[in-house]
């Protein structure tokens, strides 16, 4: 697994974590103990997201740097040998 692979599992772990809380959140809104959770798992999560920016490009057109093209320029997953 390289280290994109790696990174991308790390995002993509937290990210689904974020969205599971977020869901429990809407039923459970006064739980103050998730919502520190959900805070702790954005802050390992943004500087994760903005190193695979730095080395990779933008995860989503959102967040491109003004370059509206880069993104769908970049190799897609199935564009790089295994």
């Amino acid at each position: 697994m390289t280290e994109r692979d790696m990174l991308l599992k790390k995002i993509g772990t937290l990210k689904f974590a974020v969205t599971d809380i977020d869901l429990f959140l809407d039923t459970h809104p006064g739980d103050k103990a998730t919502m520190k959770k959900r805070e702790e798992y954005l802050d390992q999560l943004k500087p994760l997201v903005r190193e695979y920016e730095e080395k990779y490009g933008p995860l989503t057109k959102r967040n491109d740097d003004g370059n509206t093209w880069r993104w769908v320029k970049d190799p897609w997953p199935w564009d790089t040998e295994a």
